[in-house]
């Protein structure tokens, strides 16, 4: 099949957060929100009405307390299990409409079709719209979807979608008019093109490249030799060229990373170990989910970098193992033992957390001859049934430690964290 025969869509939930929480909290409609990153520190997501008012992605919430006091903007805590359960639902609806090496999960609120053999027995507009009305009906969650012949188009086709209303959410490119399409594209500054980040966007303007209409009309040979084979492919897929195959495999993790700030300064030494025993669980869950072993474990503690009253602190340590394992009990000893490494007295500590890294495959690992394979077994009986208590009866009831005891000193803030709809102890009461 010829490249430019491909017609991609790209579907994306509107202010993803906002729209979560509105779905069980009608009031939030039509009324300025925020959601807040870890700790209640910045502003991760805003509803449109809260973007109007000059709310900034990333921007922390002490800086716009006035503004938040003055127009009544509800601010919320980030509620990840509800946005994940509902990310869940959205893409188990897509794969209703095309078959599954015809889709690609992005991200949480993202996700690319190829529409490329429906073509021929659907007007795609309406298939997309189609798409957008079932998402809405059966979620609630309100999406736009751009169409275009690469990936690249498809993701410009949903920038376009979400600016302007006329589109009624779906902005087909491909049966679009050339001329309606020039225009378009001349009023969207090159830097909101997929790929392009500040750094490149920077140099491109210098190079008298300003729009998206401009790069577009861009030589992908002078590109490629300004910048990279990658911003080269950019150029041919917003020339209609797709050049970017849908992804059906996650990528092999290299590492996996657990960590987060504190609700407020850590100074003990066995506050500092719960914390880090909790991180080591969150990641060893991670690393037994993709069936990967660990190699080597870094621990690291930090105290805060914008306190400037004191010095900023801040040390690693690292741990190679003999043996690759998944082992929660082996990977949480080793971790908390490098806390009495990285701790020092008087140091306020604001987050520390751990790397699992040098990771590989459990199926493919090759274990040597010295290895006593009765004690790897019980080491997998033993990680099952843990696994299996807190399926059924949670992540609190059986935990090591007191990691996942209530009201730690050091657990990050959520003051305005809504109820998870999804528990059964949290489901929506109707009196």
């Amino acid at each position: 099949m010829k490249h430019e025969c491909k017609v991609f869509a790209l579907v994306d939930i509107n202010n993803c957060y906002v729209s979560c929480e509105r779905v069980f909290n009608p009031s939030l409609n039509n009324k300025p929100v925020i959601v807040l990153s870890n700790n209640d520190g910045c502003a991760v997501a805003r509803s449109q009405e809260a973007k109007d008012l000059g709310i900034k992605m990333g921007v922390p919430l002490f800086q716009i307390k006035d503004l938040v006091e003055k127009h009544q903007v509800r601010v919320l805590s980030s509620n990840y299990a509800l946005y994940a359960e509902m990310s869940r639902r959205f893409m188990k609806i897509l794969s209703g409409f095309v078959t599954p090496q015809e889709q690609e999960v992005y991200s949480i609120d993202e996700c690319f079709l190829d529409l490329t053999a429906y073509a021929e027995h659907y007007d795609l507009t309406e298939y997309a719209h189609t798409i957008l009305q079932r998402v809405f009906r059966w979620l609630g969650l309100p999406v736009c979807i751009g169409l275009g012949r690469s990936k690249t188009e498809a993701k410009i086709a949903n920038h376009i979608a979400k600016k302007n209303a006329y589109f009624n959410g779906v902005c087909n490119l491909v049966s679009m008019d050339p001329c309606s399409v020039e225009e378009l594209y001349q009023s969207i500054e090159v830097g909101e093109v997929w790929g392009v980040g500040r750094k490149h966007s920077k140099k491109l303007i210098g190079m008298g490249i300003k729009s998206v209409m401009d790069l577009t009309m861009a030589s992908p040979e002078l590109i490629r030799k300004q910048f990279s084979v990658v911003m080269q492919r950019t150029v041919l897929e917003l020339q209609g060229i797709s050049c970017i195959e849908l992804e059906h495999a996650p990528q092999a993790r290299q590492q996996i990373v657990a960590s987060r700030s504190f609700g407020q300064k850590v100074t003990e030494l066995d506050d500092l170990k719960e914390a880090m025993s909790l991180y080591v669980q969150d990641a060893v869950s991670r690393l037994r989910s993709g069936q990967l072993l660990c190699g080597c474990i870094i621990g690291f503690a930090q105290s805060n970098p914008f306190d400037s009253s004191k010095p900023f602190y801040n040390k690693s340590l690292s741990y190679a193992l003999t043996e690759p394992t998944d082992n929660v009990l082996l990977l949480t000893k080793i971790a908390t033992s490098m806390v009495d490494g990285l701790y020092q007295k008087d140091v306020a500590f604001k987050k520390c957390g751990i790397v699992l890294t040098c990771l590989e495959s459990k199926d493919k690992h090759c274990y040597d001859m010295f290895t006593d394979m009765d004690k790897i077994a019980e080491s997998d009986q033993l990680m099952d049934t843990l696994e299996n208590i807190q399926h059924k009866f949670g992540k609190t009831k059986l935990a090591l430690g007191a990691s996942m005891l209530p009201n730690r000193t050091w657990k990050m803030t959520r003051n305005q964290l809504s109820q998870n709809y999804f528990r059964w102890d949290e489901l929506l009461a109707i009196r």
